[in-house]
């Protein structure tokens, strides 16, 4: 190969992508006994931090772009999950709020990071390891998220 730096072992971006496909696969088995995917996981998580928070407040945290954050949102509601209303102060805002059944998935979730740690104890990484290589993830995540 001319230019070893196309090698994909050479590669940040797949090692990265890759273990995110893998981790989310790993997820998948807990979320469907909720009934719910990865991504409405992620959102509810943002919601049970701090409920009743805006649409914009949500992707800013997903760091994801409405157009995407939108339907996801659509489909927790009609799943009963949460309920979108437009801000009484400023109608150009919608609000998420959690619902009871939203609320409640939140006690059945919580054991979920507990179980993939279990699930990764046989892959000889400590937990320490683990919470470092979060920290440097987050340490790339800020540096493009802020360029």
């Amino acid at each position: 190969m001319a230019h070893d730096q196309l090698k994909l072992s050479n590669q940040i971006c797949f090692p990265v992508y890759a273990a995110s496909r893998l981790i989310t696969r790993e997820y998948q088995p807990h979320l469907d006994e909720l009934g719910i995917t990865y991504p409405q996981y992620i959102a509810l998580m943002v919601l049970w931090e701090k409920d009743e928070i805006s649409v914009n407040e949500i992707t800013q945290k997903l760091i994801l772009n409405t157009n995407t954050v939108t339907p996801l949102l659509k489909r927790m509601e009609l799943q009963g999950l949460i309920t979108r209303q437009r801000s009484n102060t400023d109608e150009r805002k919608v609000i998420v709020k959690l619902t009871q059944k939203g609320k409640a998935l939140e006690e059945k979730a919580a054991e979920i990071p507990q179980k993939l740690i279990e699930g990764l104890a046989d892959s000889n990484m400590t937990v320490n390891e683990l919470i470092s290589l979060k920290e440097s993830l987050y340490q790339i995540i800020n540096f493009l998220h802020n360029k």
